[in-house]
């Protein structure tokens, strides 16, 4: 039975011990969505290190709709933030490549995560930081990520822990019930999480840690997309010449 309590401590001391080997006057800069993955890793830095260690990074692409949920997980938390649009950058790249290339669907969903990324290396390169992964076991199981956007960073609180346990953490942070329980959205082509992978969290939670599913269609579409997205979690290939 998963004991929140004891990982999420254990977790805290996780993340500092991170920090003690890899930056130990170092910040934690996290990109601050107001989601629950953000809002958590968030609480979990400051917990680990103190508010003053923790800096929030807001990244609306034009119109966020529910930046008021990530000016309320800075404003609980007590952390030092900023907002830095990334709309020119990702339009200005989409207009250029436009120019020659046709610009498929999946280069406009994926581009925004990935100049953010870029964006907040560039924050915490200028103040001295280390930059928070946000994703889940659950997203990354069926690849529900951006390679070399959301999937990256310098640690990652997060990604052994699927969406379920990672409800249950928030709660004994102590972070707003809104927060917590908010309808996952990709916030890039206006449908959910679970619209999109056409199954629930609680679902794939349960497959992954038990085994156990009754749908066997939806079964094969985890077993499918799992194996599929693998080189998303793996180290970039790289030719070995054997002679070195």
């Amino acid at each position: 039975m998963f004991d929140a309590t004891k990982v999420k401590n254990e977790c805290v001391e996780w993340i500092r011990t991170f920090f003690e080997q890899n930056g130990r006057e170092c910040n934690a800069v996290v990109g601050i969505s107001g989601g629950k993955d953000s809002s958590i890793v968030a609480a979990l830095c400051v917990e680990a290190l103190g508010a003053d260690r923790v800096v929030g990074v807001l990244m609306p692409c034009g119109e966020q709709k529910d930046i008021d949920c990530a000016f309320k997980v800075v404003a609980h938390l007590g952390i030092r933030s900023c907002e830095i649009s990334v709309s020119d950058a990702v339009d200005s790249i989409k207009k250029q490549v436009s120019e020659t290339f046709d610009l498929s669907r999946q280069t406009e969903i994926n581009l925004p995560p990935r100049i953010r990324m870029a964006t907040l290396y560039a924050v915490a390169q200028s103040v001295n930081g280390r930059v928070a992964n946000t994703c889940n076991l659950s997203e990354d199981w069926v690849g529900y990520s951006t390679r070399y956007g959301d999937s990256v960073g310098d640690f990652s609180p997060l990604s052994n822990l699927t969406v379920t346990e990672v409800k249950e953490i928030g709660r004994l942070l102590n972070l707003p019930e809104k927060l917590i329980d908010k309808v996952p959205s990709d916030g890039l082509c206006g449908k959910t999480d679970e619209e999109n992978l056409g199954f629930s969290y609680q679902m794939l939670d349960r497959y992954i840690r038990t085994g156990q599913i009754e749908d066997k269609k939806i079964q094969e579409k985890i077993d499918d997309m799992h194996e599929r997205n693998l080189f998303k979690l793996q180290l970039m290939p790289a030719y070995d010449h054997g002679d070195f």
